[in-house]
C-alpha cells in the first residue's frame, strides 16, 4: 500500500492512540489530533522513533473552525487526506432524573457534533482528490439502550445514521467509503467521565466478570476496513469482548 495519510481525532489515549500506532505501524502517515498537547508529543515521538511518519495539531472537535485548520494543516503537510477516524468521544453515562444537562450538551458536542465537523472539514479534500475513507466511531450502545444510556445511545445512534446518510449520498465515482466502528467494553478512559455514583457502580457489577477489549482489537478492525480494495466497502462492524452479552 502507499503511504497514505490518516487523519484521527481522539488520538490522546486509548482507541485513538492506538489507532495511530496500529496505522503508523502497517506504513500509514498520520496526524493527531486531540486537546491533550503532552500526551500528542509523546505519541508522535514514539511513532517516530518506530520508523513511522507523524505530526499533530491540538484540536477541540466541538469547534468546526479548529477541524477544518486541522485538515488544511494535513493538506499543508502531507498533502492529502486519505482516511479520517472520527474516534474523539465522551461517555459520562447518568439516569436522565439527575438531570445532569452539562454532560448531555457535553455528549452532544463531542459525539454528535465532533463527527459532523470532522466530515465537513475532510470532505471537501475527498471530493477533489475523488478518493476518500470516513470511519467514525460508534457503539454498541448505537444498537440498544440501557438504564443510564439514554443521551450516550442516542449520540451514538446518530453517529451511526450520520453515517449511514453519508454513505448514501456519495456517488460511484468519488470513491469515498464509509464504515461505522462498534465496539463494546473497551479498556479506555471513557468511564473515568461517569460522574452519577449510581450508574458507576451499575456499571462495574455489569462488567466485573468481562474480559474487556484493549483499545489495539479496535485498532486492528479499523485497520482491516481500510485496507481493502476500493471496490470493497465495509459499512460497519461489531466488535464485543467474548464474555459481553449486551
Amino acid at each position: 500500500m502507499t503511504k497514505k495519510v490518516a487523519m484521527i481525532t481522539g488520538a490522546s489515549s486509548g482507541i485513538g492512540q492506538a489507532t495511530a500506532l496500529e496505522l503508523a505501524k502497517r506504513g500509514f502517515r498520520v496526524m493527531l489530533a486531540a486537546r491533550r498537547e503532552d500526551r500528542l508529543k509523546q505519541l508522535r515521538s514514539e511513532i517516530i522513533d518506530n520508523g513511522g511518519e507523524a505530526s499533530y495539531r491540538v484540536t477541540d472537535v466541538t469547534s468546526f473552525d479548529e477541524m477544518e485548520a486541522l485538515a488544511k494543516e494535513t493538506i499543508e503537510q502531507f498533502g492529502q487526506i486519505d482516511i479520517l477516524v472520527n474516534n474523539a468521544g465522551v461517555m459520562p453515562l447518568s439516569f436522565l432524573s439527575k438531570r445532569k444537562v452539562d454532560e448531555w450538551d457535553r455528549m452532544v458536542d463531542v459525539n454528535i457534533k465532533g463527527v459532523l465537523y470532522g466530515i465537513g472539514a475532510v470532505l471537501p479534500y475527498m471530493e477533489e482528490q475523488k478518493s476518500g475513507h470516513i470511519v467514525n466511531i460508534s457503539s454498541i450502545a448505537g444498537h440498544g439502550v440501557v438504564p443510564g444510556s439514554s443521551v450516550y445511545s442516542g449520540t451514538k445512534f446518530a453517529v451511526r445514521a450520520i453515517t449511514e446518510g453519508l454513505r448514501q449520498e456519495m456517488k460511484a465515482g468519488q470513491n469515498i467509503r464509509t464504515t461505522i466502528i462498534c465496539p463494546g467494553a473497551v479498556g479506555t478512559e471513557l468511564t473515568h467521565t461517569i460522574t452519577d455514583k449510581d450508574i458507576l457502580r451499575n456499571f462495574q457489577e455489569r462488567y466485573k466478570d468481562v474480559q474487556t477489549l484493549q483499545g489495539e482489537d479496535i485498532a486492528k478492525a479499523i485497520a482491516y476496513a481500510i485496507e481493502q480494495p476500493d471496490h470493497v466497502d465495509v459499512n460497519e462492524i461489531i466488535v464485543r469482548p467474548t464474555t459481553q452479552f449486551l
